[in-house]
C-alpha cells in the first residue's frame, strides 16, 4: 500500500466515526511531531501496539480485501505491567470488502455492529488440523442461543453482536454499506493469535511516496526509533 493511501483512508474513517458519533481517543490524531514530542511518556501505546491499523492482507487489492482497525486499549498476555485481561477495538469494515477467514486460539471476542451497513459473517468450527470441521456450531448473540450449521452466514444489524469462542473461523464483509464494527475481547495479540485460513500477509508493505500523516501500530518502531 502507499503511504499517500493510508493517509487518505485514514482521515476519510475519522470522518466515518464522527458521522456515526464514534469519538476517538486524543493519540488517534497524533501527527509524526506529537509522537516524537510525547514518545518518552507514551510506552503503553507502542508496547501493546494501541492505535491505528491498516491492512490489505498482503493482497494488494485494499478494495477487495482489507479492513481498518483502531485499537484503544489492550493488555499484554503474562505481563507483569500491562495486565488488562481485555481489548477494545473500533473496525470500518468497507462495503463488500473481505477480511479473510481466521480463527484465534486464546483470544474470545464480541463482534458488534455499531452503525452503518449489515455486517455478514461465515462461520465453521476449526478442528484438530486448522481444518473446517462439519460440526454445527452454537453460537450466542446478545444473550440469545443459536443453532448455526458449519459454512452458515449470520448477519448483524447495527446494534446487533455476536460471542466468538476461540477456534472458531470467521469471516466477514459490509453489505448495504460501510458498517461500523466494535470488538470486546480479551486480550489480542496479532503476531502470535491469528490463524488464517490461508496464508496472508497481516500487516502491508508500505512505499513511502509521501510522509506519514498519522502512523500505523507496525510503524512506531521505524519512524520512532523504538524498539517493541
Amino acid at each position: 500500500m502507499k503511504r499517500s493511501e493510508i493517509n487518505s483512508i485514514i482521515r476519510e474513517s475519522i470522518d466515518f466515526f464522527n458521522k456515526h458519533g464514534f469519538i476517538l481517543p486524543p493519540f488517534a490524531y497524533f501527527t509524526l511531531q506529537d509522537w516524537r514530542e510525547l514518545k518518552e511518556d507514551a510506552s503503553e501505546i507502542f508496547d501493546i501496539q494501541l492505535g491505528w491499523d491498516i491492512t490489505d492482507f498482503g493482497k494488494g487489492d485494499f478494495n477487495k480485501y482489507g479492513l481498518i482497525l483502531f485499537t484503544m486499549r489492550n493488555g499484554k498476555a503474562g505481563s507483569r505491567k500491562y495486565i488488562k485481561p481485555y481489548t477494545e477495538k473500533i473496525m470500518i469494515q468497507k462495503e463488500k470488502q473481505i477480511t479473510p477467514m481466521h480463527y484465534h486460539k486464546n483470544k474470545m471476542e464480541d463482534i458488534i455492529n455499531r452503525g452503518g451497513g449489515t455486517l455478514a459473517i461465515q462461520l465453521y468450527k476449526a478442528d484438530e488440523r486448522g481444518q473446517f470441521s462439519d460440526e454445527n456450531l452454537t453460537v450466542s448473540m446478545d444473550g440469545i442461543l443459536k443453532e448455526v450449521k458449519a459454512g452458515d452466514w449470520v448477519y448483524l444489524q447495527p446494534g446487533e453482536s455476536i460471542t466468538l469462542t476461540q477456534y472458531v473461523y470467521h469471516t466477514f464483509h459490509a453489505e448495504d454499506g460501510d458498517a461500523m464494527v466494535g470488538e470486546v475481547s480479551m486480550v489480542n495479540d496479532d503476531h502470535h493469535d491469528n490463524f488464517f485460513y490461508d496464508e496472508v500477509g497481516r500487516f502491508p508493505e508500505i512505499s513511502e511516496d509521501v510522509e506519514p500523516r498519522y502512523l500505523l501500530v507496525n510503524d512506531y518502531e521505524k519512524f520512532l526509533s523504538i524498539s517493541i
